[in-house]
């Protein structure tokens, strides 16, 4: 009688197309191409043509195009990885979302609470999958440290640290003057925002008291190019955290985190490049290291790989088994408010509450800590 047919999972690829091909968008293509089995990288968009035909030969990708649209407008495209400038990131996210495209997108998830709003409805309209690229939830030791909290290390959080200091060199900041204005919080510390409040489940920012300056190229700070600058957030449960950023670490790129509760405490990152150190008559040293690609080289293949798997888990009607939960829009959105409101702060001089820039709700519940009652 023959065989009866069977539903059955898709082998196939997640077909991605790359709108972007700067420094974090290269990156991510070569994961995509050579590092992802389950992906393949489709087609690359991006107004530099030059830099496109490049990165697609070394590829072998063969679609390549100046205009997003073309990208968005493939019908043999599954999602889309968008790493252009911050400014078309919500619009970029809508689109696809209107396109019927999967959507991986760098941060921030926009530059205003209410364009990144109106991008996420569209998502949701849409029944598509949108993962946000905060990259440090997928490094090892970041992870462990999650873990360590939610077995009960720290008790309950009542202190929080997350620190980025970026690689410089002894002249300084290169070409200050393409930094756009705004970009240590909404670029750089929104990876420690996004932090603190992952590291501290359950509660949300409410209160923010930004300190920034041009320490580094004072120079640059006529043009708006803040380089230095120290963050304070009181979250909902009491707990008190401070993120901090620089951009000129002459000693190599330094990302670190720390919790504090009512039971001990745990630590994450650090720039070393291994734990071998070297102890002689001129000191004690080690390697450093020196870019993001190379500090958060796995994590970044990992947050891809997450995204990939919940494409295929959505095409073929199973339950995603990746951990941990992915970044999706609630993330995106309450690390661009206290950005928001550390811009604020860092102009005007004082604390800014949360709820002047949005309400926030928390991304996922508080924990049951060790002696809470039921």
């Amino acid at each position: 009688m023959g065989y009866l047919q069977h539903p059955a999972r898709e082998d196939r690829p997640v077909r991605i197309g790359l709108i972007g091909a700067g420094w974090i968008g290269t990156f991510h293509a070569e994961s995509v191409a050579q590092r992802i089995p389950s992906a393949r990288l489709e087609a690359i968009a991006d107004p530099a043509l030059p830099a496109v035909e490049a990165l697609a030969g070394r590829l072998g990708v063969g679609k390549i195009s100046t205009d997003a649209e073309d990208v968005l407008n493939d019908p043999d495209v599954d999602a889309v990885l968008i790493s252009a400038p911050a400014r078309f990131h919500s619009g970029l996210i809508a689109a696809a979302a209107r396109a019927g495209k999967h959507a991986f997108c760098e941060k921030p998830g926009g530059r205003t609470v209410e364009e990144l709003d109106a991008a996420l409805e569209a998502a949701h309209a849409a029944g598509v999958v949108v993962q946000f690229g905060f990259n440090r939830r997928y490094a090892n030791d970041f992870a462990a440290a999650r873990r360590l909290i939610d077995a009960g290390a720290v008790g309950t959080p009542q202190q929080l640290r997350s620190l980025t200091r970026d690689p410089g060199s002894p002249d300084g900041i290169a070409n200050p003057e393409r930094i756009p204005p705004g970009t240590i919080f909404l670029e750089t510390l929104i990876h420690d925002f996004d932090t603190l409040n992952w590291l501290n489940p359950g509660a949300v920012p409410v209160r923010v008291h930004a300190v920034a300056d041009a320490l580094v190229a004072p120079e640059a700070k006529e043009g708006g190019l803040l380089d230095t600058a120290v963050v304070t957030v009181t979250y909902s449960n009491g707990a008190i955290a401070v993120a901090e950023a620089n951009f000129n670490a002459l000693y190599g790129y330094d990302v670190r985190g720390e919790v504090f509760g009512s039971a001990g405490m745990v630590t994450a990152g650090g720039p070393q490049a291994t734990t071998a150190t070297s102890y002689t008559a001129t000191g004690i040293n080690a390697d450093t290291v020196r870019l993001n690609v190379d500090l958060f080289h796995d994590a970044y293949t990992a947050e891809l790989a997450h995204f990939v798997e919940s494409v295929k888990a959505d095409r073929d009607g199973i339950q995603a088994s990746a951990a941990p939960k992915a970044p999706g829009g609630i993330d995106a959105r309450n690390a661009l408010a206290v950005a928001l409101a550390a811009t604020r702060s860092a102009q005007t001089g004082v604390p800014v509450d949360v709820a002047d820039i949005a309400v926030l709700s928390p991304a996922e519940p508080a924990l049951q800590r060790v002696g809470d009652k039921a």
